[in-house]
């Protein structure tokens, strides 16, 4: 018995050390290469050969008469609750570019993503935590810094907002990840009801609906008012590569956060069997 107890406590401490650095692997490393922002912009990487398996779709489709009667919907800034978040996420070292920067850990990534997608209702409208997670794996891989667009216009944070574009959602602070998150999965909402619009009327079976919603939710993200106007829900190939790599990499994004989810259910199992607890990610989480 003691032997098969030390066994299940080495096992626990692997997947713990397993978990804490991510399968982005961006512990002391240059992360893997992300998409451009909201303007596109100049910091690339390479486009995915092959789209991951899809996030699984939504029990029911989003109606298209959910359009925003605003342009955005507006972030509710909630001082008091986002503390106490603040106050449980833990933050890493990483290399990017030369500099030493930090990350939250992989359970305060999905303590945010968490807390943003519920409290911006993102069920409604067909996405989960797992969306918020893709999309700043797109935009950061999880690490606030400062970006610009092609034209210089400065990207700012965790999710790399536009100036103008943080101001129309109400995000006062950029620069707070906690704030930006959650404004961050309000305007997502914004994108998945634009996205059902334009998928109205085309004849997809539910998979086929999810991965585009998704698509959309991303060419919403990326691309200007102008830029967007161009996608029907059929001819993603025909925009621009930027565009193209947002999508496969929020996919990717989207698909590690159900991973890392499932290996830290695991996780928590098993301290909880050898009588271990984990400070860092509470219960109910």
């Amino acid at each position: 018995m003691k032997e098969r107890v030390t066994s299940g406590v080495s096992s626990v401490l692997m997947l713990a050390g397993l978990v804490s650095v991510a399968l982005t692997s961006s512990i002391g490393s240059v992360p893997a290469p992300v998409s451009d922002t909201l303007a596109q912009r100049l910091q690339t990487g390479k486009v995915a050969v092959e789209a991951p398996a899809a996030v699984p779709a939504p029990a029911v489709q989003v109606a298209a008469a959910a359009a925003p009667a605003t342009p955005f919907n507006t972030l509710k800034v909630d001082t008091s609750y986002y503390d106490q978040l603040r106050s449980k996420l833990t933050w890493l070292p990483v290399r990017y570019a030369g500099n030493v920067l930090k990350t939250p850990d992989v359970p305060s990534r999905l303590l945010l993503a968490k807390s943003a997608a519920q409290r911006a209702g993102l069920s409604e409208v067909g996405l989960s935590y797992r969306d918020v997670y893709g999309i700043i794996n797109a935009e950061t891989s999880w690490i606030p810094r400062m970006g610009a667009s092609k034209d210089g216009t400065p990207n700012l944070g965790i999710a790399q907002f536009e100036p103008a574009t943080a101001k129309a959602v109400g995000l006062t602070d950029p620069t707070d990840p906690v704030q930006a998150v959650h404004a961050l999965a309000v305007h997502l909402k914004d994108a998945a009801k634009w996205s059902a619009k334009r998928l109205d009327g085309l004849k997809l079976s539910p998979t086929q609906y999810a991965l585009k919603l998704r698509e959309g939710v991303s060419i919403y993200y990326n691309l200007s008012s102008k830029g967007r106007a161009a996608w029907n829900g059929l001819n993603t190939k025909k925009l621009p590569i930027e565009t193209r790599r947002h999508i496969a990499n929020a996919r990717i994004g989207a698909r590690e956060a159900a991973e890392l989810e499932a290996q830290l259910a695991e996780l928590r199992g098993r301290m909880k069997g050898t009588g271990m607890m984990t400070a860092s990610y509470g219960a109910g989480n």
